[in-house]
C-alpha cells in the first residue's frame, strides 16, 4: 500500500491551500483516514481524522480551519486549509488505517510553508 500526497507549497497567511492523496495497493479494510502534520522541532500531530462513517475528529488547533473530505471508496483523501497562518508551516502527512490488518500506512509527506 502506498500513499502519494500533492498540493504543498508556499502560501500567505490568511490564504487558502488544498492537499489531496491517493491510496493504491490492495488496502482490505480502511476505515479511517487522516491528515497530520510535523513542525521543525516538533512531534507529529493529528490535524484531522475522518472514519469510513464520514465522523470527523479534528486536531486542537485546528479551529475550523482544516476541512477533511474523501472519496467514497476510501482511496482518496482530501484538505482544505483555510486562513492559514505561519504556524501551519510543516510537512503535511496522509495516512490511511487499515482496521482488518491493524497497519497505519502513511504517506512520504508535503511540504507546506506559510509566510507572514
Amino acid at each position: 500500500v502506498q500513499l502519494q500526497a500533492f498540493g504543498g507549497g508556499l502560501v500567505q497567511a490568511g490564504g487558502s491551500l488544498n492537499l489531496s492523496c491517493t491510496v493504491s495497493g490492495n488496502i482490505v479494510s480502511p476505515n479511517v483516514m487522516g491528515w497530520y502534520r510535523q513542525a521543525p522541532g516538533k512531534q507529529r500531530e493529528l490535524v484531522v481524522r475522518i472514519f469510513s462513517g464520514d465522523e470527523r475528529t479534528p486536531g486542537d488547533f485546528a479551529e475550523g480551519r482544516f476541512i477533511v473530505s474523501r472519496d467514497i471508496n476510501m482511496r482518496k483523501i482530501f484538505l482544505r486549509m483555510v486562513s492559514v497562518k505561519p504556524e501551519d508551516t510543516a510537512v503535511y502527512y496522509c495516512a490511511v488505517h487499515d482496521l482488518k490488518i491493524g497497519i497505519q500506512y502513511w504517506g512520504q509527506g508535503t511540504l507546506v510553508t506559510v509566510s507572514s
